[in-house]
């Protein structure tokens, strides 16, 4: 539509649709002494299954601000320090892996996936899932996938109420049960978690140093849930889609490689791999090309109305900025179809682009607090993969990119080939 009708469209009787730099900062922005803070659309956030908000969802700005100051903590640059062993320890056991079954097609979406999984499962718990062990999906993980499905089919309860009850009553029952088990395994999670103590950096540790018992058991339960599906599918996602790229243009596998075979693999750190120019070009047009969130984080104008791109918008309008659609189009990015990670570097051509609608993880008072934990892991877990093997997208996978969403992707399997390097 935007490519039709313009940066800005009403899809709706109170909802506008923009893909400009501006207004990014002007719908997500901070509260300044001209504009306050847009808040969440509640018509797009419903509570977690208890009915507890959670960070991504809680309405209210002022409680909001209340959460982020007691989860900070967990996610600063000291904590990520403190959890790089951690998570060092399940990229080194997805490597194994791939070494022992190197010689079969490989299923990268199942291998990233167990590893994200695996990952959060100890920071958010203090125990993995098990998976890269299990080589499997277990049945928390399958109701995770199951519950973002869900979650489509709610948003048109939240829009329609009347059509939302009748979806409900046309889905199978043991579509919705997925749901109440996908919240009561973080529930169980959390429990054992409080009961056993420990004094690993895991999540909670470092947040309940800094929060004490500010946090009721509720919003613990409704956070960690919000954590194992945030944490953990959305950067498996990014993983398998930058892979697909890299391996449709061999040019662009063939620098980054090298690059990150120019270190030796004991120097694929925190501190390192930020350093490698190449390869956070690559993350940066993977994040472009194929966002793991592409749908529009949507808000709700504030009371007394804002100003959006110079234009007055009323109060509770409803406003966003759709990923995938600003990501994609001709008057944001040169060549926005294509994959071109030099459009990251200086002096490549692409000066023109409007670089500042990018914004995968957000911006402004609500923007993602996991997002240095989640470079952190994309970086190490595809700079270790790479070092270690040579892949090949095999034929089925030619198309892999042509996916449904429901708010994420519905993602199929990405066979490749690998060769390992020793």
């Amino acid at each position: 539509m935007h490519d039709t009708y313009g940066e800005v469209v009403r899809v709706g009787p109170d909802r506008l649709s923009y893909i400009s730099p501006q207004a990014c900062k002007d719908i997500y922005g901070h509260r300044t002494t001209k504009r306050l803070e847009n808040p969440k659309d509640t018509r797009s956030y419903e509570p977690e299954f208890n009915g507890a908000d959670h960070i991504i969802n809680v309405p209210d700005v002022a409680k909001h601000g209340e959460l982020r100051k007691i989860f900070t903590n967990a996610f600063s640059d000291r904590a990520l320090k403190l959890q790089e062993p951690l998570i060092n320890k399940y990229v080194d056991r997805l490597i194994e892996n791939m070494h022992r079954i190197f010689k079969q097609r490989l299923d990268m979406v199942v291998l990233y996936n167990s590893t994200t999984f695996d990952i959060m499962g100890e920071l958010a718990f203090g125990e993995s899932l098990g998976l890269l062990e299990s080589s499997e999906y277990s049945p928390w993980v399958k109701a995770v996938f199951a519950n973002i499905k869900v979650g489509a089919f709610s948003q048109v309860g939240l829009e329609y109420p009347l059509l939302g009850k009748l979806i409900k009553l046309c889905l199978p029952r043991s579509i919705l049960e997925l749901q109440k088990t996908h919240f009561q395994h973080s529930v169980d999670r959390v429990n054992r978690r409080m009961e056993k103590g420990n004094d690993q950096p895991d999540i909670w540790n470092l947040v309940l140093q800094k929060a004490g018992n500010k946090l009721s058991l509720d919003e613990m339960y409704a956070n960690s849930s919000i954590f194992m599906m945030a944490g953990t599918e959305t950067t498996a996602t990014l993983l398998s889609g930058l892979t697909y790229h890299l391996l449709k243009s061999p040019d662009k596998l063939r620098i980054v490689t090298e690059e990150i075979r120019s270190l030796p693999e004991e120097e694929l750190t925190l501190q390192n791999l930020p350093r490698l120019t190449y390869l956070s070009a690559c993350f940066e047009e993977g994040l472009r090309c194929y966002p793991p969130v592409p749908v529009a984080p949507t808000r709700e104008v504030a009371k007394g109305g804002n100003a959006i791109c110079g234009q007055w918008i009323p109060e509770k309008t409803r406003v966003a900025v759709p990923n995938w659609a600003a990501y994609r189009s001709p008057l944001n990015f040169k060549d926005s179809e294509s994959f071109i990670p030099e459009r990251w570097l200086p002096g490549t051509g692409f000066d023109s682009d409007r670089k500042d609608v990018f914004q995968p993880f957000s911006s402004g008072p609500r923007n993602c607090l996991g997002k240095n934990l989640a470079y952190h892991e994309m970086r190490i877990i595809l700079a270790k993969v790479l070092w270690h093997f040579d892949l090949q997208l095999c034929t089925e996978s030619n198309n892999w990119a042509d996916q449904k969403t429901y708010g994420l992707w519905e993602k199929p399997e990405l066979w490749v080939q690998a060769k390992a390097r020793h």
